[in-house]
């Protein structure tokens, strides 16, 4: 009896194997990206890359194991959570309030430590941030925010505005 549902627990967990989610992932590099329509340093773009866009952004690195079901579904509802409270890939499409209110919370989590999540931690050891990176992260936040309060236009990227420039002038004999 033992042996039978034994083998029955391996059947149905050979077949969840079968539906695997949607992956969130995408080469594109949006206008609206975060880096893309505001200014960032350097540093604090690079941990933002590295261990925020995983899940609040359209292109997550997802681990070996998101392909083990049920785990991969746990992930993936992880990650589409995080991406619907914030998105960075379209963090430039906030209004001015709502971008105010994202770069309060992102102060609040840094402050906090709420965020990246325990389970995130687990597997992605870069993820554990210290108090240099969480502070950097809350002052960029903060600081940003004060830009966007006073003047929008000032705290976008000069490259997202999609200049050109012109030709040049050639006289003809």
């Amino acid at each position: 009896m033992v042996k039978k549902f034994f083998y029955g627990l391996l059947v149905v967990f050979a077949l969840i194997q079968l539906f695997q989610p949607d992956r969130n992932t995408s080469s594109e590099n949006l206008r609206t990206d975060l880096g893309n329509h505001y200014k960032i340093p350097d540093t604090v773009e690079s941990l933002l890359n590295t261990i925020c866009y995983d899940c609040h952004s359209n292109n997550t690195d997802y681990p070996w194991f998101i392909n083990v079901q049920p785990v991969g579904w746990y992930m993936q509802s992880k990650v589409d959570r995080g991406k619907k409270h914030l998105n960075f890939s379209e963090f430039g499409n906030l209004t001015k309030e709502k971008a105010i209110r994202k770069l309060n919370e992102i102060d609040d989590v840094m402050k906090t430590n709420r965020m990246p999540l325990k389970a995130y931690k687990w597997y992605n050891p870069k993820a554990d941030l210290s108090e240099q990176q969480r502070q950097a992260i809350s002052s960029w936040a903060i600081n940003l925010r004060d830009i966007i309060q006073k003047d929008s236009l000032n705290a976008v990227n000069p490259d997202s505005l999609g200049t050109t420039v012109p030709p040049p002038v050639t006289s003809t004999p």
